[in-house]
Protein backbone atom coordinates (compact mmCIF):
# COMPACT_ATOMS: atom_id res chain seq x y z
CA UNK A 1 0.00 0.00 0.00
CA UNK A 2 1.29 3.43 -0.97
CA UNK A 3 -1.52 5.32 0.70
CA UNK A 4 -0.28 8.27 2.69
CA UNK A 5 -2.32 10.11 5.31
CA UNK A 6 -1.82 13.50 6.92
CA UNK A 7 -2.92 14.05 10.50
CA UNK A 8 -3.30 16.86 13.01
CA UNK A 9 -2.82 16.44 16.76
CA UNK A 10 -5.24 18.60 18.78
CA UNK A 11 -5.06 18.80 22.60
CA UNK A 12 -1.86 16.89 21.96
CA UNK A 13 -0.60 16.58 25.54
CA UNK A 14 2.68 14.70 25.33
CA UNK A 15 1.82 12.92 22.09
CA UNK A 16 0.38 9.60 23.29
CA UNK A 17 -2.38 9.48 20.68
CA UNK A 18 0.03 10.45 17.92
CA UNK A 19 2.47 7.76 19.02
CA UNK A 20 -0.20 5.07 18.81
CA UNK A 21 -1.15 6.15 15.29
CA UNK A 22 2.49 6.41 14.25
CA UNK A 23 3.06 2.85 15.47
CA UNK A 24 0.01 1.53 13.63
CA UNK A 25 0.42 3.44 10.35
CA UNK A 26 4.22 3.52 10.14
CA UNK A 27 5.42 5.60 7.21
CA UNK A 28 1.85 5.92 5.92
CA UNK A 29 1.15 8.84 8.25
CA UNK A 30 2.65 12.30 8.77
CA UNK A 31 1.72 14.95 11.31
CA UNK A 32 1.09 18.38 9.80
CA UNK A 33 -0.14 20.42 12.77
CA UNK A 34 0.05 20.19 16.57
CA UNK A 35 -1.92 22.17 19.14
CA UNK A 36 -1.28 22.09 22.91
CA UNK A 37 -1.70 25.03 25.26
CA UNK A 38 0.34 23.77 28.26
CA UNK A 39 3.93 25.00 27.95
CA UNK A 40 5.39 22.13 29.99
CA UNK A 41 3.59 19.53 27.89
CA UNK A 42 4.96 21.31 24.82
CA UNK A 43 8.51 20.84 26.14
CA UNK A 44 8.04 17.12 26.62
CA UNK A 45 6.36 16.82 23.22
CA UNK A 46 9.24 18.63 21.48
CA UNK A 47 11.78 16.39 23.20
CA UNK A 48 10.17 13.36 21.55
CA UNK A 49 8.74 14.58 18.26
CA UNK A 50 10.96 16.66 16.02
CA UNK A 51 8.66 18.52 13.66
CA UNK A 52 9.65 21.30 11.29
CA UNK A 53 6.87 23.57 12.58
CA UNK A 54 6.05 25.14 15.94
CA UNK A 55 3.39 23.83 18.29
CA UNK A 56 0.32 26.07 18.35
CA UNK A 57 -1.01 27.10 21.75
CA UNK A 58 -4.63 28.22 22.14
CA UNK A 59 -6.87 26.32 19.76
CA UNK A 60 -9.70 28.80 20.22
CA UNK A 61 -7.55 31.40 18.49
CA UNK A 62 -6.72 29.20 15.51
CA UNK A 63 -8.55 29.88 12.27
CA UNK A 64 -9.58 26.66 10.57
CA UNK A 65 -8.36 27.94 7.19
CA UNK A 66 -4.85 28.39 8.65
CA UNK A 67 -4.53 24.67 9.40
CA UNK A 68 -2.89 22.58 6.64
CA UNK A 69 -4.97 19.96 4.83
CA UNK A 70 -5.32 16.72 6.80
CA UNK A 71 -7.00 13.31 6.52
CA UNK A 72 -7.11 12.28 10.19
CA UNK A 73 -7.96 14.45 13.18
CA UNK A 74 -6.65 13.30 16.55
CA UNK A 75 -8.41 15.01 19.45
CA UNK A 76 -8.22 14.01 23.10
CA UNK A 77 -10.32 17.03 24.05
CA UNK A 78 -11.13 17.91 27.68
CA UNK A 79 -14.66 17.28 28.86
CA UNK A 80 -16.54 20.50 29.53
CA UNK A 81 -20.16 21.32 30.18
CA UNK A 82 -22.27 21.31 27.03
CA UNK A 83 -25.12 23.75 26.67
CA UNK A 84 -28.22 22.25 25.09
CA UNK A 85 -30.06 25.56 24.95
CA UNK A 86 -32.18 26.18 21.92
CA UNK A 87 -34.18 24.02 19.61
CA UNK A 88 -32.39 21.68 17.26
CA UNK A 89 -32.23 23.42 13.89
CA UNK A 90 -29.68 21.50 11.92
CA UNK A 91 -25.92 21.56 12.14
CA UNK A 92 -25.48 25.30 12.62
CA UNK A 93 -27.64 25.30 15.71
CA UNK A 94 -25.94 22.16 17.02
CA UNK A 95 -22.36 23.29 17.09
CA UNK A 96 -22.87 27.02 17.43
CA UNK A 97 -25.69 26.87 19.94
CA UNK A 98 -25.58 23.57 21.77
CA UNK A 99 -21.81 23.27 21.95
CA UNK A 100 -20.86 26.89 22.46
CA UNK A 101 -18.06 27.51 24.97
CA UNK A 102 -16.65 24.00 24.77
CA UNK A 103 -13.40 22.83 23.23
CA UNK A 104 -15.23 20.16 21.27
CA UNK A 105 -16.72 23.09 19.34
CA UNK A 106 -13.23 23.78 18.01
CA UNK A 107 -12.87 20.18 16.81
CA UNK A 108 -16.26 20.50 15.09
CA UNK A 109 -15.54 23.79 13.33
CA UNK A 110 -12.09 22.66 12.15
CA UNK A 111 -13.42 19.36 10.82
CA UNK A 112 -16.47 21.07 9.29
CA UNK A 113 -14.06 23.11 7.20
CA UNK A 114 -11.53 20.41 6.27
CA UNK A 115 -13.81 17.33 6.12
CA UNK A 116 -11.09 14.80 7.05
CA UNK A 117 -11.54 11.09 6.38
CA UNK A 118 -11.42 10.20 10.09
CA UNK A 119 -11.96 11.94 13.41
CA UNK A 120 -10.58 10.18 16.49
CA UNK A 121 -11.45 11.25 20.04
CA UNK A 122 -10.58 9.93 23.49
CA UNK A 123 -12.05 10.93 26.82
CA UNK A 124 -12.87 9.78 30.32
CA UNK A 125 -15.48 7.06 30.68
CA UNK A 126 -17.68 9.47 32.63
CA UNK A 127 -18.24 11.45 29.44
CA UNK A 128 -20.89 8.87 28.57
CA UNK A 129 -23.12 9.93 31.48
CA UNK A 130 -22.09 13.58 31.82
CA UNK A 131 -25.22 15.75 32.06
CA UNK A 132 -27.40 12.60 31.98
CA UNK A 133 -25.89 11.56 28.67
CA UNK A 134 -26.63 14.83 26.88
CA UNK A 135 -22.95 15.74 26.43
CA UNK A 136 -22.11 12.46 24.73
CA UNK A 137 -25.26 12.63 22.65
CA UNK A 138 -24.43 16.14 21.42
CA UNK A 139 -20.93 15.02 20.43
CA UNK A 140 -22.25 12.02 18.52
CA UNK A 141 -25.06 13.93 16.79
CA UNK A 142 -22.72 16.77 15.87
CA UNK A 143 -20.29 14.36 14.20
CA UNK A 144 -23.14 12.65 12.39
CA UNK A 145 -24.47 15.96 11.10
CA UNK A 146 -21.00 16.86 9.94
CA UNK A 147 -21.31 13.85 7.64
CA UNK A 148 -19.71 11.01 9.59
CA UNK A 149 -20.57 7.49 10.69
CA UNK A 150 -19.75 7.39 14.40
CA UNK A 151 -18.48 4.44 16.42
CA UNK A 152 -17.77 4.48 20.15
CA UNK A 153 -16.60 2.03 22.78
CA UNK A 154 -15.24 1.92 26.33
CA UNK A 155 -11.98 -0.02 26.48
CA UNK A 156 -9.78 -0.93 29.44
CA UNK A 157 -6.01 -0.51 29.17
CA UNK A 158 -5.35 -3.62 31.25
CA UNK A 159 -6.60 -5.74 28.34
CA UNK A 160 -3.98 -4.32 25.98
CA UNK A 161 -0.69 -5.30 27.56
CA UNK A 162 -0.26 -2.69 30.28
CA UNK A 163 -1.00 -3.40 33.96
CA UNK A 164 -3.31 -0.46 34.57
CA UNK A 165 -7.05 -0.54 35.21
CA UNK A 166 -7.95 2.43 33.01
CA UNK A 167 -11.31 2.66 31.27
CA UNK A 168 -11.71 5.31 28.61
CA UNK A 169 -14.27 6.10 25.91
CA UNK A 170 -12.98 6.08 22.34
CA UNK A 171 -14.86 7.67 19.46
CA UNK A 172 -14.05 6.99 15.82
CA UNK A 173 -15.89 8.86 13.06
CA UNK A 174 -15.48 7.94 9.37
CA UNK A 175 -16.63 10.31 6.64
CA UNK A 176 -19.78 8.82 5.12
CA UNK A 177 -18.34 8.44 1.62
CA UNK A 178 -15.87 5.91 3.09
CA UNK A 179 -17.13 2.34 3.54
CA UNK A 180 -16.52 1.77 7.25
CA UNK A 181 -18.93 -1.16 7.62
CA UNK A 182 -16.03 -3.49 8.47
CA UNK A 183 -14.79 -1.30 11.31
CA UNK A 184 -14.93 -2.53 14.87
CA UNK A 185 -13.02 -1.80 18.05
CA UNK A 186 -10.28 -4.28 18.94
CA UNK A 187 -10.84 -6.86 21.63
CA UNK A 188 -7.95 -6.73 24.09
CA UNK A 189 -6.48 -10.16 24.68
CA UNK A 190 -3.32 -9.32 26.61
CA UNK A 191 -4.25 -9.05 30.29
CA UNK A 192 -1.33 -10.97 31.74
CA UNK A 193 0.93 -8.03 32.64
CA UNK A 194 1.41 -7.04 36.29
CA UNK A 195 3.06 -4.19 38.16
CA UNK A 196 6.12 -6.37 38.62
CA UNK A 197 6.61 -6.28 34.84
CA UNK A 198 6.93 -2.48 34.73
CA UNK A 199 9.08 -1.91 37.83
CA UNK A 200 12.45 -0.23 37.44
CA UNK A 201 15.17 -2.82 36.94
CA UNK A 202 17.55 -1.15 39.41
CA UNK A 203 16.82 0.13 42.92
CA UNK A 204 15.28 3.60 42.76
CA UNK A 205 16.24 6.77 44.60
CA UNK A 206 15.32 7.08 48.24
CA UNK A 207 13.32 10.18 47.29
CA UNK A 208 10.48 7.94 46.08
CA UNK A 209 10.13 6.28 49.50
CA UNK A 210 7.60 7.80 51.88
CA UNK A 211 8.58 9.04 55.31
CA UNK A 212 7.22 7.32 58.40
CA UNK A 213 5.51 10.56 59.40
CA UNK A 214 3.74 10.82 56.04
CA UNK A 215 2.73 7.15 56.17
CA UNK A 216 1.23 7.77 59.60
CA UNK A 217 -0.77 10.72 58.27
CA UNK A 218 -2.01 8.63 55.33
CA UNK A 219 -3.18 5.87 57.66
CA UNK A 220 -5.02 8.35 59.90
CA UNK A 221 -6.56 10.04 56.85
CA UNK A 222 -7.80 6.70 55.53
CA UNK A 223 -9.15 5.68 58.94
CA UNK A 224 -11.15 8.92 59.20
CA UNK A 225 -12.76 8.30 55.85
CA UNK A 226 -13.45 4.64 56.60
CA UNK A 227 -15.19 5.62 59.84
CA UNK A 228 -17.56 7.70 57.72
CA UNK A 229 -18.14 4.87 55.28
CA UNK A 230 -15.93 6.32 52.55
CA UNK A 231 -13.37 4.34 50.59
CA UNK A 232 -10.98 7.21 49.99
CA UNK A 233 -7.35 6.71 50.95
CA UNK A 234 -3.97 5.37 49.98
CA UNK A 235 -3.58 1.95 48.37
CA UNK A 236 -0.57 -0.35 48.41
CA UNK A 237 -0.78 -2.44 45.27
CA UNK A 238 0.14 -6.10 45.00
CA UNK A 239 3.08 -6.43 42.62
CA UNK A 240 1.34 -9.37 40.96
CA UNK A 241 -1.79 -7.30 40.28
CA UNK A 242 -2.52 -4.27 38.11
CA UNK A 243 -2.31 -0.61 39.08
CA UNK A 244 -5.32 1.59 39.55
CA UNK A 245 -5.93 4.41 37.11
CA UNK A 246 -3.07 6.88 37.28
CA UNK A 247 -4.27 10.45 37.57
CA UNK A 248 -2.63 13.78 38.23
CA UNK A 249 -3.29 15.66 41.45
CA UNK A 250 -5.04 14.58 44.62
CA UNK A 251 -4.22 11.04 45.69
CA UNK A 252 -2.91 10.05 42.27
CA UNK A 253 0.45 8.70 43.39
CA UNK A 254 -0.70 7.55 46.85
CA UNK A 255 -3.34 5.26 45.37
CA UNK A 256 -0.64 3.30 43.56
CA UNK A 257 1.97 2.73 46.23
CA UNK A 258 4.11 -0.40 46.09
CA UNK A 259 6.47 -2.26 48.42
CA UNK A 260 10.05 -2.39 47.16
CA UNK A 261 12.59 -3.70 49.67
CA UNK A 262 15.69 -3.15 47.54
CA UNK A 263 16.62 0.16 49.22
CA UNK A 264 19.78 -0.08 51.31
CA UNK A 265 20.64 3.56 52.06
CA UNK A 266 17.83 5.28 53.95
CA UNK A 267 19.52 8.67 54.10
CA UNK A 268 17.01 11.25 52.79
CA UNK A 269 17.99 13.30 49.75
CA UNK A 270 15.06 15.70 50.14
CA UNK A 271 13.65 17.51 53.15
CA UNK A 272 11.20 15.19 54.90
CA UNK A 273 9.56 14.99 58.29
CA UNK A 274 10.70 11.99 60.28
CA UNK A 275 12.63 9.16 58.66
CA UNK A 276 12.28 7.09 55.52
CA UNK A 277 9.88 4.24 56.28
CA UNK A 278 11.43 0.81 56.80
CA UNK A 279 8.50 -1.07 55.27
CA UNK A 280 9.75 -0.48 51.72
CA UNK A 281 6.70 1.59 50.76
CA UNK A 282 7.30 3.93 47.85
CA UNK A 283 5.63 5.79 45.03
CA UNK A 284 6.05 4.53 41.53
CA UNK A 285 8.57 6.52 39.52
CA UNK A 286 7.67 8.59 36.44
CA UNK A 287 9.32 5.93 34.26
CA UNK A 288 7.09 3.30 35.83
CA UNK A 289 4.07 5.50 35.14
CA UNK A 290 5.24 5.86 31.54
CA UNK A 291 5.39 2.08 31.27
CA UNK A 292 1.89 1.84 32.75
CA UNK A 293 0.78 3.95 29.80
CA UNK A 294 2.71 1.85 27.30
CA UNK A 295 5.33 4.46 26.42
CA UNK A 296 8.64 2.88 25.34
CA UNK A 297 11.69 3.46 27.51
CA UNK A 298 13.14 5.50 24.65
CA UNK A 299 10.46 8.12 25.34
CA UNK A 300 12.17 11.03 27.07
CA UNK A 301 10.88 12.56 30.31
CA UNK A 302 12.95 15.76 30.37
CA UNK A 303 11.16 17.70 33.11
CA UNK A 304 10.95 17.52 36.89
CA UNK A 305 8.93 14.67 38.37
CA UNK A 306 6.00 16.91 39.27
CA UNK A 307 5.45 17.71 35.59
CA UNK A 308 6.03 14.13 34.41
CA UNK A 309 3.43 12.74 36.82
CA UNK A 310 0.86 15.29 35.68
CA UNK A 311 1.55 14.73 32.01
CA UNK A 312 1.48 10.94 32.21
CA UNK A 313 -1.66 10.95 34.34
CA UNK A 314 -3.34 13.09 31.70
CA UNK A 315 -2.07 11.03 28.78
CA UNK A 316 -3.37 7.90 27.06
CA UNK A 317 -2.41 4.25 26.98
CA UNK A 318 -0.46 3.98 23.75
CA UNK A 319 -1.14 0.26 23.06
CA UNK A 320 -4.90 0.88 23.12
CA UNK A 321 -4.53 3.73 20.63
CA UNK A 322 -2.29 1.59 18.42
CA UNK A 323 -4.82 -1.25 18.35
CA UNK A 324 -7.70 1.06 17.39
CA UNK A 325 -5.54 2.89 14.85
CA UNK A 326 -4.61 -0.41 13.20
CA UNK A 327 -8.29 -1.12 12.56
CA UNK A 328 -8.79 2.42 11.23
CA UNK A 329 -5.84 1.92 8.88
CA UNK A 330 -7.33 -1.33 7.60
CA UNK A 331 -10.61 0.42 6.74
CA UNK A 332 -8.85 3.30 4.97
CA UNK A 333 -6.62 0.93 3.03
CA UNK A 334 -9.46 -1.41 2.12
CA UNK A 335 -7.85 -4.27 4.01
CA UNK A 336 -9.60 -6.91 6.09
CA UNK A 337 -9.40 -6.49 9.86
CA UNK A 338 -7.65 -9.57 11.16
CA UNK A 339 -7.88 -8.91 14.91
CA UNK A 340 -11.11 -9.77 16.77
CA UNK A 341 -13.53 -6.85 16.95
CA UNK A 342 -16.39 -6.02 19.26
CA UNK A 343 -19.79 -4.66 18.38
CA UNK A 344 -19.95 -0.98 19.23
CA UNK A 345 -22.58 0.42 21.55
CA UNK A 346 -25.03 3.21 20.96
CA UNK A 347 -25.09 6.31 23.14
CA UNK A 348 -28.24 5.31 25.00
CA UNK A 349 -26.72 1.93 25.89
CA UNK A 350 -23.70 3.61 27.49
CA UNK A 351 -25.91 5.96 29.49
CA UNK A 352 -28.25 3.20 30.67
CA UNK A 353 -25.33 0.97 31.66
CA UNK A 354 -23.56 3.69 33.62
CA UNK A 355 -26.68 4.83 35.46
CA UNK A 356 -27.72 1.33 36.47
Amino acid sequence: MNNSYKSIDLFAGIGGIRMGFDQAFGNQISTEFVCEWDEYAQKTYKANFHDNFEITGDITQVKEEDIPHFDICLAGFPCQAFSIAGRKQGFNDDYKGRCRGTLFFDVARICAYHKPKVIFCENVKGLTIHDKGNTFRVITETLEELGYNVYSQVLNSKDFGVPQNRERIYIVAFRKDIDSSSFGFPVGNDSGKTIRDIMEEDPVSVKYYLSDVYMDSLRKHKARHESKGNGFGYVIRDLDDVAGTIVCGGMGKERNLIVDNRLTDFTPVTHIKGEVNREGIRKMTPREWARLQGFPDSYELPLADVHSYKQLGNSVSVPVIKAIAANIRSVLNGESIESPIMITKKVDEFVKEEQS
